[in-house]
């Protein structure tokens, strides 16, 4: 008699559902599962609101949990259901669709995991649907009973590795165990820097460093859970340490150089985030700051990426490094013949009813030349919100100031020039006077000429 050949479990179960279909107990197994579903959507429709008004440092991770609760409590309920009816009656459609939303909960959580893990993306959905697609075809190659022959072709072929052999098997799952370790770091990073940026009796240097460094930490040590996890020599990594080692000494000590004076930037506060600052020619306000490079958004809205290198060995200039005051010039030119005090208190009034110029300290007006057209003058006015731009203030000052002017009469000169000619009156020459002379009319004789 031939042999039979093995099948998984759930072969077994389709097999047996079959039998169970052909029976009235099988109305037990339906009940259950619409019930088990029912209770888990209620439950979904009931959490879903007070998911939507959580509030405070968690309100995003919260949120993100709306679409991983419905599977996970529809099979925490499908467990006891099948326990229990497994002391009287078959339970294998409870066992397919335990099955499948384990696998619709694996999927959400997945999902989860790197939507909480990076920021949104095109890349990130693109990587949400392939995860999913994987999933499910793994589900059904477990299914049809293929995956384990696969599973055994991939562990019989090996590669080596120094003194041993890694199978391609052991490979992936390596690889596997690594991105799901990875994924879970990278989430309970996020968690902690949500919280430690929230955490505003903390410097906000301080709290860039913390979260920085917990997000590495955890995810070296993932990394290392993982290959121990699924049986891989950590000790071989020590090849691979020394191949970093000289590709940092080479090629790459630019990059070391730029995370190393990240966290020197963010350890002495010479720049934090919400400064303005002028670095490399390139004037705003730094918006984020990572371990490679400085964002600094200007105020036309472009963004320029700075290396952290670049702040430590150029001159940075930071106007709000420990004040947030920034003193602003207007140069103005009047004539000479205004009333020099009286234009200087109308400039000073002008500029003080301006409501970014601030009242401490207070604004000026300085004489600096008297040039060749007029008196030269200097507003200097401070304001404390100097991310706000500078040159539209400026253009809103001339714009009151010229206001002002015309209504007091106030003159505003341009260049003149005044040439004079000295000496004798010299005799116009004849042939201009000739050229000069209307057509057909004689001119006239020179005054001291002999006539004919």
């Amino acid at each position: 008699m031939a042999q039979v050949p093995a099948i998984n479990d759930l072969q077994a179960t389709f097999v047996m559902l079959g039998h169970d279909l052909q029976r009235a107990a099988i109305a037990w197994q339906v009940g259950a599962i619409v019930l088990a579903l029912a209770l888990a959507w209620l439950f979904h429709l009931w959490l879903k609101p007070k998911l939507a008004r959580a509030e405070g440092r968690w309100k995003s991770s919260i949120a993100g949990l709306e679409r991983v609760l419905f599977p996970l409590s529809a099979l925490l309920l499908l467990v006891p259901a099948h326990a229990l009816l497994a002391e009287w009656n078959p339970t294998s459609l409870l066992g397919i669709a335990s099955a499948l939303l384990a696998a619709m909960a694996i999927v959400r959580v997945l999902a989860y995991l790197l939507r909480s893990a990076f920021d949104p993306s095109p890349a990130l959905d693109t990587w949400e649907r392939l995860v999913g697609w994987t999933v499910w075809i793994g589900f059904a190659l477990h299914l049809t009973g293929v995956l384990p022959a696969i599973t055994r072709i991939l562990d019989s072929v090996s590669i080596p590795v120094g003194k041993g052999h890694v199978s391609i098997l052991l490979m992936m799952r390596g690889a596997l165990s690594v991105v799901l370790t990875l994924l879970v770091a990278m989430w309970i990073g996020r968690l902690i820097e949500t919280r430690l940026m929230g955490a505003q009796a903390m410097d906000i240097n301080v709290r860039v460093i913390f979260a920085k460094t917990a997000k590495a930490l955890l995810i070296v040590i993932g990394v290392l859970v993982a290959l121990s996890a699924v049986g891989i020599d950590i000790t071989l990594l020590s090849v691979f340490g020394g191949a970093l080692g000289v590709g940092l000494g080479f090629g790459l000590q630019k990059i070391a150089s730029n995370y190393v004076s990240g966290f020197i930037i963010l350890a002495d506060r010479s720049v934090s985030i919400g400064n303005t600052v002028v670095i490399d020619n390139r004037e705003g306000v730094v918006t984020r700051m990572t371990g490679r490079y400085v964002v600094v958004r200007s105020l036309d809205g472009n963004e320029a990426i700075i290396p952290n290198e670049t702040i430590i060995t150029s001159t940075v200039i930071n106007q709000s490094y420990s004040d947030q005051k920034v003193r602003i010039a207007v140069p103005i030119q009047i004539a000479y013949e205004s009333d020099l005090e009286g234009v200087i208190e109308l400039i000073r009034s002008v500029a003080a009813r301006n409501p970014r110029v601030l009242e401490d300290p207070a604004p000026t007006v300085l004489v600096r030349l008297f040039g060749e057209s007029g008196i030269d003058l200097e507003l200097g006015a401070w304001i404390g919100d100097p991310d706000r731009g500078r040159n539209n203030l400026r253009s809103d000052l001339y714009r009151e100031l010229w206001q002002a002017f015309r209504e007091h009469g106030v003159r505003i000169p341009y260049p003149q020039r005044e040439v004079r000619l000295l000496g004798p009156d010299l005799p116009e020459p004849p042939s201009a006077r000739a050229c000069a002379a209307p057509s057909g009319s004689t001119p006239e004789p020179e005054k001291g000429a002999a006539s004919a």
